[in-house]
């Protein structure tokens, strides 16, 4: 009698068990075709997984350059900020006293200098001090070239002898007459009543005020200012230099703590009276 065997319509969709009971039959075409495609897939696999690679170290790289070519922008410190160093190292002795270094203002220092709403000024100090940072709020840059505020041009310091800083404000917000010299403006005492505050750091008081002198440098006139001020953020004492120039009245000022002023007294008298624009 003959065995009959049941053949599937379907014969690629056999599974792994056979109803076929002869051992000499192939493997189902299908066995074949999954271990074919399953090292097909196996290498599509490895394909991608380099080619993602190679696009991951791209744009890595692309990233790298990119921040290589921004970061130095934004690292870059403005010309006006501090030099964490004593300005000795950089600034060249005078000549007539090896003791002090001259500072030149020249319009790569400050944003009013490149903006030309300070003319170059300068005054001496002694090596060892250091140049301090000033706030962006502080230095004017928000909004040169038409500050309606005084701001702060330069700051140096030293933690024995006292502070100095330039201080510019605009003409308009003392005269209504353009150019106009520092007489113009008024008497010392009426140009202190107005600038004080920014001597002292917070608020000033005419009882403070110890004595004024008018200096005159070729065309050019300077009032001089001695404060004792022990309320003063800047310190109890305070010695102030202010002259006109252009749309600009510019400030100088060395203030110095009771400590502070017994030692650098006549130095701090020195940087005042080298002060010129």
């Amino acid at each position: 009698m003959a065995t009959t065997s049941t053949v599937p319509r379907f014969p690629s969709l056999i599974s792994s068990t056979s109803t076929s009971t002869s051992t000499s039959n192939p493997k189902p075409p299908q066995l074949h075709f999954k271990a074919h495609n399953a090292a097909r897939f196996s290498q599509q696999i490895s394909q991608s997984s380099l080619t993602l690679s190679l696009r991951r170290e791209v744009l890595l790289k692309g990233l790298a350059a990119a921040a290589g070519a921004v970061l130095p922008l934004l690292k870059a410190p403005p010309s006006f900020a501090a030099k964490e160093v004593e300005v000795g190292s950089y600034l060249p002795t005078l000549p007539s006293d090896p003791s002090f270094v001259l500072f030149k203002a020249s319009p790569k220092d400050t944003p009013a200098l490149r903006a030309g709403n300070v003319q170059p000024y300068q005054f001496i100090l002694p090596p060892t001090w250091k140049q301090l940072r000033i706030a962006n709020i502080l230095s004017g840059n928000y909004c040169q070239p038409k500050c309606a505020e005084p701001w702060v041009e330069v700051k140096f310091e030293d933690e024995k002898q006292g502070k100095v800083q330039v201080v510019a404000s605009p003409l308009i917000r003392l005269t209504n007459k353009p150019n106009s010299s520092i007489e113009e403006i008024g008497s010392p005492e009426k140009l202190i009543a107005s600038l004080g505050p920014f001597v002292t750091g917070n608020t000033y008081d005419p009882d403070e005020l110890l004595e004024t002198s008018v200096e005159k440098l070729g065309d050019q006139t300077y009032y001089k200012y001695v404060l004792e001020t022990p309320f003063a953020l800047t310190g109890s004492h305070n010695l102030a230099k202010a002259t006109a120039k252009g749309n600009t009245v510019v400030l100088f000022v060395a203030s110095a703590n009771d400590k502070q002023w017994k030692a650098s007294e006549k130095t701090l008298k020195a940087m005042l009276d080298s002060f010129q624009v």
